[in-house]
């Protein structure tokens, strides 16, 4: 198992791709911190990880909360003696372009998809620095390199995202830290209920795939949880402040 006896921290891992992610590392032997501001959430996923003889905690709390976020770091940090990973997956979509979008929908995005990263690699950092070697993971999107209809708050945030782990990975490789960044495009998972209400519906949605993407369909998470597994472990050890974009082809036409 290519993550034996490793601890991960992965944020939003209650469900979609968070989950996934949280999924396979365990499965490649990680003990898994699932972070989820959802009790039931982080608790089913705790026990799907369980399930098939993983190892697994739940640490249910807001990324966007600094003092929780903090404490909660912390804790793992001394129970465990160790952080190997930080997966900063937990974000939000808010529809609407510049005169539409709701000012606190913006500042909600930045909060939970930039900030919240910021501050979760603020905390792991001492140890991984200790340590001298670490892995962080930041989910930004297809919508981090190239537009996206009527989404202007999230696009600002995934393209800050992007810029962001690039200048952590030049920073902190010198401690032997690596910090990469993972773009998905369409995945079936509810997260996109905001834009598929904007696009119109379920069908709509799917008519605009099957034209925009070149393989003509969404992702599985489990299509994605492999580029996430290949980041946090070892077979990219030679990989720092590269965007991994994971979009079915949408980003070559």
């Amino acid at each position: 198992m290519i993550l034996k006896n490793r601890v991960a921290i992965v944020t939003g891992a209650g469900s979609g791709i968070g989950q996934a992610g949280a999924l396979v590392m365990a499965k490649e032997g990680a003990h898994v911190v699932v972070a989820d501001i959802d009790v039931m959430n982080a608790e089913e996923t705790v026990s799907r990880i369980c399930g098939f003889g993983g190892s697994a905690e739940s640490m249910v709390l807001d990324v966007t909360d600094d003092n929780a976020l903090e404490a909660g770091i912390a804790a793992i940090a001394e129970h465990h003696g160790r952080i190997d990973i930080l997966h900063n997956h937990a974000g939000a979509q808010v529809a609407g372009d510049l005169e539409q979008v709701a000012i606190d929908g913006f500042d909600k995005s930045w909060s939970l998809n930039v900030r919240a990263h910021f501050m979760a690699a603020r905390f792991v950092m001492p140890m991984m620095k200790k340590a001298g070697k670490g892995v962080i993971l930041n989910t930004s999107s297809s919508s981090g390199v190239l537009y996206d209809r009527e989404m202007i708050a999230y696009t600002t945030t995934k393209h800050a995202v992007v810029a962001m782990t690039r200048q952590m990975a030049g920073d902190y490789a010198k401690f032997g830290i690596r910090v990469n960044a993972l773009c998905p495009g369409w995945v079936d998972t509810p997260f996109n209920e905001p834009f598929i209400a904007q696009m119109g519906g379920r069908k709509a949605i799917e008519a605009y795939i099957a034209e925009k993407v070149p393989l003509g369909r969404w992702a599985d998470v489990s299509e994605i949880a492999e580029p996430i597994l290949f980041l946090v472990s070892d077979r990219s050890s030679y990989m720092t402040g590269q965007i991994l974009v994971v979009d079915g082809g949408e980003t070559v036409v």
